[in-house]
């Protein structure tokens, strides 16, 4: 199989357009003279994304383009912190078949926008590859994304691996996007079909660990979970975290280092995130009634020592790879503080000449088996 060629540039000047064009100018060198075929961009919401995307499309012409915004990046190893910041990956064209579409409105019915998505991607690839995943990008607060995978497996059905992440907004929680050609979309998902001879492999990791037995979530009321194990959610989620971390509640308190962990058939967690408000213990996807969950907590080296796994599992068994497109949270972030930038320079050293570009989420997608594939807290991968 020809080997992808790939080009990654990245910015931190104030204006839009000077980082627009910064970027996108080295993205686009960097495919030595090959035809662009998809661009990726990552773009904090304190720029003008409009006049972002004009300066990119200046530069790479009417290439498909989709994005996100986001509370932070990483590019081969250089950890870009929520801030003015913006990364652009431009892919050659000829080795994968590339479809973009896009949806709004998505918070009305994820399940249907992720059908509708999914149907519109596989369309304007054009002619069927043997293989086939789909990579997606989502409004972090749209709603329901695990809501939004299942509509997408309406459509793909149970072969097609999903891989993305959901937009952020630097942590101000006012409002995230995605991107489409020159278009910035709130409640919206765009989506690549990547037409492929060969399976992908899409990988997830996290590092958290269980401190808690095995609980069953006996009723939820849409994302805010209201008993486990027949009891008051708030009692059992606060006695089972760390004395220090307990308050009398009132406000919304975060819980960066304390998440339920969704048991799955085969033994693994799929982490959630957890906030408390007032006496209400809330997830930032619904919790499916009568699942089992442990808590689960992690310290800065249980979520970095799982980095480099993440990126050898991507990579393992793919024929001359060129670059890792990466998810992780910002809940990791949160977790690592002034550690975070080890995470992005350890997954490049993993991947030695393969490029690594990704961004930081408000929740991750790696759908491999099953309908389940919406994490928290966690990195998720695939190696092109």
């Amino acid at each position: 199989m020809e080997r992808l060629s790939a080009g990654t540039g990245t910015s931190a000047s104030e204006d839009a357009t000077t980082a627009g064009t910064e970027a996108a100018r080295a993205a686009v060198a960097g495919l030595d003279g090959a035809a662009p075929g998809l661009v990726i961009v990552y773009a904090s919401i304190r720029y003008d994304l409009s006049a972002v995307l004009a300066a990119v499309r200046a530069v790479t012409g009417d290439t498909p383009l989709v994005g996100a915004s986001s509370s932070g990046q990483f590019a081969n190893g250089e950890y870009l912190p929520p801030g003015a910041t913006l990364s652009v990956l431009v892919l050659g064209a000829g080795v994968y078949r590339f479809g973009t579409a896009a949806v709004t409105g998505i918070s009305a019915d994820t399940a249907a926008a992720g059908t509708e998505l999914a149907r519109r991607a596989i369309a304007a690839a054009g002619p069927k590859s043997a293989h086939g995943t789909l990579f997606v990008l989502a409004d972090g607060m749209a709603g329901d994304m695990q809501g939004l995978l299942n509509g997408i497996y309406r459509t793909t059905g149970a072969r097609v691996p999903v891989v993305g992440g959901a937009a952020g907004d630097d942590g101000t929680l006012t409002g995230s996007y995605v991107m489409h050609d020159g278009d910035a979309l709130r409640d919206g998902a765009v989506a690549v079909w990547i037409g492929s001879d060969r399976p992908l492999r899409v990988v997830a990791g996290h590092g958290w660990q269980p401190q808690s037995l095995p609980m069953l979530v006996t009723r939820v009321n849409g994302a805010t979970v209201e008993e486990i194990d027949g009891r008051p959610a708030l009692d059992v989620y606060r006695a089972s975290i760390h004395p220090d971390q307990a308050s009398p509640g009132g406000g919304t308190e975060w819980y960066t280092a304390y998440s339920f962990g969704l048991i799955e058939p085969d033994g693994s967690q799929l982490v959630r995130a957890v906030f408390v408000e007032g006496e209400k213990v809330v997830t930032f996807t619904p919790l499916p009634e009568y699942c089992a969950v442990q808590i689960v907590s992690a310290a800065p080296d249980d979520l970095l020592d799982v980095s480099e796994r993440v990126v050898e599992d991507a990579l393992s068994g793919v024929p001359d790879p060129a670059v890792i497109l990466g998810f992780s949270c910002v809940a990791r972030v949160d977790v690592l503080g002034d550690r975070a930038a080890e995470e992005a320079a350890r997954m490049h050293k993993a991947a030695g000449t393969v490029a690594t570009f990704g961004f930081y989420t408000y929740g991750e997608f790696a759908r491999v088996t099953g309908v389940a594939g919406y994490h928290n807290a966690t990195i998720t991968a695939v190696a092109l």
